[in-house]
């Protein structure tokens, strides 16, 4: 139990669930920071995470106190829905992760014994059309990575692009694991990477080849003068490091591949999850059981991983070719 409240009338003494530890009703900004709280320390989220459920609650409580509700014990079915219907002109998927903070939210406070019923368990968002993630043929993802490394130039920012969108592509790690990669989470001899994921879930992860030697050239020629370069300190832990000699940040990593896909001539905006999802793709398409790329991707349910099990146009047209009896 979170908060302690004074004895209701009738109750022989017990304590009002819904009370805040003055004595009176928790607010609704108060339950937000518990919740809040809930979520960052005790489940360990992700600072983003967290920032990302504040965002989505504080329009949700914006909302409510427009009706008149202080309390969340106060709130109705109806109030969700009439929240949920204020989002009519946003995209499902946008529709779907409010939604998602809103029942998380409601479900924590009763749990807890904060409120007596959790008034949004039957209000759903509607799904929107099923989408495939953008994913890059082989032929792309290896003009990409060839257009990182200008020509072979041994110039630190360049090395340091190749060796990162090499990484990427061969973990298929997400940005903020890249970005956070450590020195020490690299064994560059046995071919292993620690990642840290959401939650601070750590595994390991295989590194080819050709990301190998991409962040052995970057290792051993680029990466010390950029450190050389940072006149407030250096961030002596980091592999990959921005022209300040401080650890690269999310950002920059977009900029990486939106200027690598413009140099390769891919006609489409791409971002640092692409890479992502065409690892995941080319290896099922390439044999591997789901249940492995869930393990490599770091996802904590299968269900996630099963998107890139679609089959690719390309892959049907040569299906349907080769064993359709009329097919040529």
């Amino acid at each position: 139990m979170i908060t302690q409240g004074r004895p209701g009338p009738g109750t022989g003494g017990s304590p009002d669930p819904a009370a805040a530890p003055g004595g009176d009703p928790a607010a609704l900004t108060d339950l937000l920071d518990q919740f809040l709280a809930y979520i960052g320390v005790e489940r360990g989220l992700a600072p983003a995470t967290v920032s990302a459920y504040q965002s989505d609650l504080t329009m949700y409580v914006h909302w409510l106190e427009g009706l008149g509700r202080r309390e969340l014990g106060e709130v109705t079915e109806s109030d969700v829905e009439g929240f949920l219907a204020s989002l009519a002109d946003e995209s499902p998927a946008s529709r779907s992760r409010r939604m998602a903070a809103v029942h998380a939210w409601h479900d924590f406070a009763f749990r807890q014994g904060l409120t007596g019923a959790d008034p949004s368990k039957k209000v759903k968002a509607p799904k929107g059309p099923s989408t495939l993630p953008d994913v890059l043929t082989v032929d792309e993802v290896s003009r990409l990575l060839e257009a990182a490394s200008m020509g072979g130039s041994n110039d630190p920012v360049v090395l340091r692009d190749r060796a990162l969108l090499e990484f990427m592509y061969a973990t298929g790690c997400r940005v903020s694991e890249a970005v956070g990669l450590d020195l020490n989470d690299l064994d560059l001899d046995e071919g292993l990477a620690r990642l840290t994921g959401k939650g601070d879930k750590q595994r390991l992860v295989p590194v080819g080849s050709y990301a190998r030697k991409a962040l052995t050239a970057y290792l051993n020629q680029g990466r010390s003068p950029l450190q050389g370069r940072s006149r407030r300190g250096t961030e002596s832990r980091a592999v990959f490091l921005n022209k300040r000699g401080r650890r690269l940040s999310r950002q920059s990593v977009w900029e990486v591949v939106r200027q690598a896909g413009e140099r390769a001539g891919i006609q489409r905006p791409l971002h640092p999850h692409t890479l992502r999802h065409s690892f995941a793709t080319h290896m099922i398409e390439g044999g591997a059981d789901v249940r492995s790329v869930q393990e490599l991707l770091g996802h904590s349910s299968v269900t996630t991983t099963q998107i890139y099990t679609h089959v690719s146009p390309q892959k049907l047209i040569e299906a349907y070719q080769t064993s359709h009896p009329r097919a040529r």
